[in-house]
This record gives C-alpha cells, sequence and structure tokens, in this order.
C-alpha cells in the first residue's frame, strides 16, 4: 500500500537505498520505488544481463523517481558487478599499491585513470554512484578486505584514493570512502559475523582513519564499518554517534552524506530487528541506510522497513532531516550520461585505458 499524500507531506527526508530482485521491475519494485522514504537503490550483479538491459532498466527507474540515487558496488577486482559486454575489467586496488612501490606518480596516474574508466562506463549506463574507493588498510589479516585495500600506510591510500577520486570526478561521479574508521585490521567478515577490533581510539586515529581526516575535504560520502571497538564505543560504528557526529564529522570535519553499510549483514544485527538497526544508524549521524538482498524473498523486510520508519516519524521515534536529504541530492551527478558510443570514441577515456595498469 502507497501512502497517501496527508501521511508524507512533512518527510522531507528519503534515507533507504533498497535493491530489487530481477533484471527488470515489477510492479512491487516500481510502488517501493514511489515511497518517499526511498532515495536510493543499490544493483547487483543478478540485475545485469548486458549494457542495453541495465541502460533500460536505469531510465525506467529515473522515469519513476528521478531524484533517486542509483548506486553499485563497483571497485575493480573481485568487487566488480558488471564485467563483460565491453565493461573494463578493472585491476583490484592492490595492484596500484604494487606499482607506487615502483612508480609512485606513474600509481597515481593509473589511479586517476581507474577511476574515470570505472566512472565513465557506469555512468554511461545510467548508475549514479559506487561505493568506492576502500580506505581500509592492507593489514594482512581480513578475509574480507584483502586485496581491495590499496596499501599497509595510510599515506600511500590516502594518495591512491585521492587520485582514483579525481578519476571518478572526471567521469561526473562522486565517491565514497569506506568503511570508518577502517576494516582492515580485523580477520573476521562483518557480512557473516561481528567483528571486534580491541585497538584504542588514539591507535586507530593514529592509523586505519588517518585517510578519512587527509581526505575530509575530499570525500563525498563515507560508508561506516559494521565493526564494534569497544575501547570506543560498545556498538558498532555505523551505530555509534560517537564515531559518526563527534569524531567523523565534529573532529575530523567531515561534511558530506554517511551511508550505513547493509543493515541484512550479520554485523549490524546486534542493532536489533532491521528497522532498530535502521533507527540506531539514522539517530547515530547516518543520512542513508541501505537493505540489500531482501527483495529476493519477495521484499517484506523493504516493505517493513519503509512502513516502520514512516510510522516512526508520524510519532516522533524518528526526526527526518532535512540536511540529510540535502546530502543526498549533492551526490546526483550534474551532468546526463554520455552514451557508450560516444564514450568509446571520447580521446580522455580513451587514454584513460590505455594507462590502466
Amino acid at each position: 500500500m502507497t501512502p497517501t499524500r496527508t501521511q508524507t507531506q512533512d518527510i522531507g527526508h528519503a534515507p533507504v537505498v533498497l535493491d530489487i530482485a530481477g533484471t527488470t521491475l515489477d510492479a512491487q519494485d516500481r510502488r517501493r520505488l514511489k515511497h518517499p522514504l526511498t532515495g536510493g537503490l543499490i544493483l547487483f550483479a543478478r540485475n545485469w544481463v548486458d549494457r542495453a538491459q541495465l541502460t533500460q532498466l536505469t531510465a525506467e527507474i529515473k522515469a519513476i523517481r528521478p531524484d533517486v540515487l542509483i548506486c553499485v558496488d563497483h571497485e575493480g577486482g573481485r568487487v566488480q558487478r558488471f564485467r563483460n559486454d565491453g565493461f573494463t575489467h578493472l585491476p583490484p586496488m592492490a595492484v596500484l599499491g604494487e606499482l607506487w612501490m615502483k612508480d609512485a606518480l606513474a600509481a597515481t596516474n593509473a589511479a586517476t585513470a581507474a577511476g574515470h574508466v570505472l566512472g565513465a562506463e557506469l555512468r554511461a549506463c545510467g548508475v549514479d554512484l559506487s561505493f568506492t574507493p576502500v580506505l581500509d588498510l592492507a593489514h594482512g589479516g581480513s578475509s574480507v578486505i584483502g586485496d581491495r585495500a590499496f596499501h599497509r600506510d595510510a599515506r600511500v591510500v590516502t594518495m591512491l584514493a585521492k587520485s582514483l577520486m579525481h578519476g571518478l570526478l572526471l567521469s561526473g561521479m562522486a565517491n565514497c570512502g569506506k568503511h570508518f574508521p577502517g576494516h582492515g585490521h580485523v580477520q573476521a567478515d562483518s557480512h557473516v559475523a561481528v567483528p571486534v577490533d580491541k585497538r584504542s581510539l588514539k591507535a586507530i586515529l593514529a592509523d586505519d582513519a588517518k585517510p578519512y581526516e587527509w581526505l575530509s575535504t575530499s570525500l563525498a560520502s563515507v560508508m561506516p564499518a559494521h565493526v564494534i571497538y569497544p575501547k570506543v564505543d560498545a556498538a558498532p560504528a555505523g551505530f555509534s554517534q560517537r564515531w559518526l557526529r563527534h569524531i567523523l564529522r565534529g573532529d575530523l570535519g567531515f561534511q558530506g552524506a554517511i551511508f550505513s553499510d547493509d543493515l541484512s549483514m550479520e554485523g549490524a544485527k546486534v542493532a536489533g530487528s532491521t528497522l532498530d538497526g535502521a533507527l540506531a544508524a539514522l539517530h547515530a549521524g547516518c543520512d542513508m541506510v541501505l537493505l540489500c538482498n531482501q527483495s529476493v524473498d519477495g521484499g517484506e523486510a523493504v516493505d517493513a522497513l519503509l512502513a516502520g520508519l514512516l510510522t516512526a516519524a508520524q510519532d516522533g521515534r524518528w526526526r527526518p532531516d532535512g540536511d540529510s536529504e540535502a546530502r543526498r541530492l549533492e551526490l546526483l551527478p550534474l551532468s546526463p550520461p554520455l552514451p557508450w558510443d560516444e564514450l568509446m570514441h571520447q580521446p580522455a577515456y580513451q587514454h584513460a585505458l590505455e594507462t590502466l595498469p
């Protein structure tokens, strides 16, 4: 059931990023996209057939909700949702870190090329934002980060990430640094466990969180980790006012948007139900909350979250935030996508392709 205008006219904040099950929209997808609390849609490999299908899908999404933010996890290496029909196979970020050790300036140029190619190909198919770059440090023990990280040295990570973000900017795409304040030190995968990092706040801020300080004027958005840092807060970073409001925004001066990581992950379940997790994340300082992979089972969890947040707004348990909505809208590309056939003949894109490691 779609809420009435009377129910929703005062919301003014669309914090939910949801997904769809298939390669086309069905009636339930269209209904959820029209919901006033839906602000984003994240795509996965299951939503991909080829470029024509993806472009048609994103166009239909935008026809229903022009302001919706179409997102994807598309980093390169093993985290790249679209891999054929012309999409470039991008290297894992660790390759750029290895190149840095041989030629630092060539590595920064290659990182910019990677960001340009990544962003331009996604934009040509109507995708607005990729959740990249990974700012986690390569401590060597993380099962989920691994070669997704640029390097062990926070300074190298910062320079390569900034270069990649420059490439994204050239393609017309914003960026998202993840996973604040750092997921690279823990072995457990927050998709299936609740990782705990027992280091002190001083140690984390001096090492893993440094890229967020040094990139505070460059990052458009940030995604916190579903990791508990017990010497700082009992809650995972994404549900912690201390991490998000006091440290990230207050101490580090970050001004952009904050996404929760996926609320269906095991690392998020310490917050309770999906609705409890969403409310905790929003209260902690997240502007948007992700709920992934729930549409494949019919989407009941998605509908429950949308309805629950609407009720929470009406009864005062959650206060929609106009500043959060402004930060969400700022992530939308400022220019229309360049069609794929035109992109293929663009000299800057061709040069970026030739510059990839």
